[in-house]
């Protein structure tokens, strides 16, 4: 159930992780610029690094490494911007209560809190401390179908048109050593651009 959540509307979801914006430049150190909110390279490393810890944990180091593992978190950070955008632009909330009910809720489908985590560490790259974020964001989506059901033509159209329009609203730069954000593809693809803008020749 978890797995089928995670691919409604084709698109690849999980929790955040953003790093504030500081005195920096605003591309520099960034994996991304998403309506003006840095998320750093670090930050992007940090969730990498934490998912590789924890499934060699469960699984005894016997689980290769996941080929797009680095890109595919970059997606996920930048989506939770764009389905929070997308929230607050349909006048949508998800609240705490939710989150703790869906958990509960998928927890005693599981077996217990440990097995609910292990699945979502290990089929799903959500860490630990990334799990209510992983929620919010999948209760989020299913409320932008509009009372639809998300897995009909209908529902996935009401979900794709409103993280578009607000991909579209947040400007979404990413660093292009992970691609290009596609606001109509709701995902990265492969491009170059420039990203650290050079300054202009002085006469």
């Amino acid at each position: 159930m978890i797995r089928h959540l995670r691919t409604t509307a084709g698109v690849l979801l999980a929790g955040a992780a953003l790093a504030a914006c500081g005195s920096q430049p605003p591309h520099q150190g960034s994996a991304a610029v998403v309506g003006g909110e840095r998320i750093s390279i670090a930050a992007v490393e940090a969730r990498v690094g934490e998912v590789r810890q924890g499934v060699a944990a469960e699984t005894g180091g016997q689980q290769a490494e996941r080929a797009g593992l680095v890109r595919r978190t970059v997606v996920d950070l930048v989506l939770d911007r764009v389905v929070a955008q997308a929230l607050v632009d349909r006048q949508l909330t998800v609240t705490d209560g939710e989150i703790a009910e869906a958990k509960e809720s998928q927890a005693r489908m599981m077996g217990g809190e440990a097995e609910l985590a292990r699945e979502l560490l290990v089929r799903q790259n959500v860490p630990a401390d990334a799990v209510d974020s992983f929620y919010r964001q999948q209760l989020g989506i299913q409320k932008l179908a509009a009372g639809k059901d998300p897995r009909t033509p209908e529902g996935d159209a009401a979900i794709r048109s409103a993280l578009t329009d607000a991909g579209a609203k947040l400007k979404i730069e990413v660093n292009p050593r992970y691609g290009r954000w596609d606001v109509q593809q709701i995902g990265l693809v492969t491009a170059p651009a420039d990203w650290i803008k050079q300054p202009a020749a002085t006469a």
